[in-house]
């Protein structure tokens, strides 16, 4: 099975091909796998039916003093990271002390590491919740995904574990009014003897409708970059990309592509 698991709670740093030099901030757990979507593409491999106990994750206290650790190290080395990123083995907003941890984060970053931008790789199946919602709010780069306009593309590419509700969460990300970046993979190939292509222009055309009503401060429309765990899946070309990021410009939202 393709994927790879984070072995420590802090992480890197590692050169992000969107934020620079990022250390990497793990708040699930070391031998598994932990979220809410089992995306066909997930670096970190399928989603486990039965997932890890809570009392598995890191508590807030370890995430505290593990990073202080080692932004003590990277001040003595005078080498500092450029983002303090909550990503890892799953989703970062499932851990229950997400809020306190976020707080404790910001608070480390300005002691230690001022230039560096607090950031979060997420899913966005909790933003329904007002201690997430609230909590996001006050990260410098709060990206969260998207990837295709249409609720039947979402189950075959995310493959949410629980319910979703793709009216529901466009609601939701309405109410960051703009303090938001939006993180789209595309892709196309089968699995399970089902096409999936979230490039053609109806697919497309969907997926802006929803920007155009996000109206997210930034786009980030970036390929397939490691193994996945669904094995049929097509790298989309640059140049193809490039044509997509050109479509959200001339709506007037700012957009970027990682190949």
């Amino acid at each position: 099975m393709a994927g790879f698991l984070f072995q420590d709670v802090i992480f890197g740093p590692v050169r992000s091909r969107r934020l620079g030099v990022s250390l990497g901030i793990n708040l699930l757990p070391l031998h598994s796998k932990f979220c809410s979507f089992n995306c066909i593409y997930c670096e970190c491999g399928w989603t486990p039916p039965r997932q890890a106990d809570l009392g598995e994750l890191p508590s807030r206290q370890e995430v505290a003093t593990y990073l202080e650790q080692t932004l003590k190290e990277m001040v003595k080395k005078s080498s500092l990271p450029d983002a303090l990123t909550f990503a890892g083995n799953g989703e970062p907003t499932l851990h229950p002390e997400f809020p306190g941890i976020v707080e404790d984060t910001i608070a480390l970053r300005n002691t230690y590491a001022p230039g560096a931008k607090v950031t979060v790789l997420s899913n966005g199946s909790m933003i329904g919740d007002p201690a997430i919602f609230g909590a996001l709010c006050r990260l410098d780069n709060n990206i969260l995904k998207l990837d295709a306009g249409f609720e039947k593309e979402i189950f075959l590419i995310n493959n949410p574990v629980g319910t979703f509700d793709l009216p529901e969460y466009i609601r939701n990300l309405k109410k960051f009014n703009g303090y938001i970046i939006i993180q789209s993979l595309f892709l196309r190939g089968t699995h399970k003897g089902v096409k999936i292509d979230n490039t053609t222009a109806d697919q497309v055309t969907a997926w802006i409708d929803c920007l155009q009503e996000i109206r997210p401060k930034l786009v980030m429309i970036y390929p397939i970059a490691r193994a996945t765990p669904a094995h049929d899946l097509v790298k989309i070309a640059p140049a193809e990309l490039e044509v997509i990021a050109a479509q959200v410009k001339k709506e007037g939202i700012q957009v970027c592509v990682y190949n």
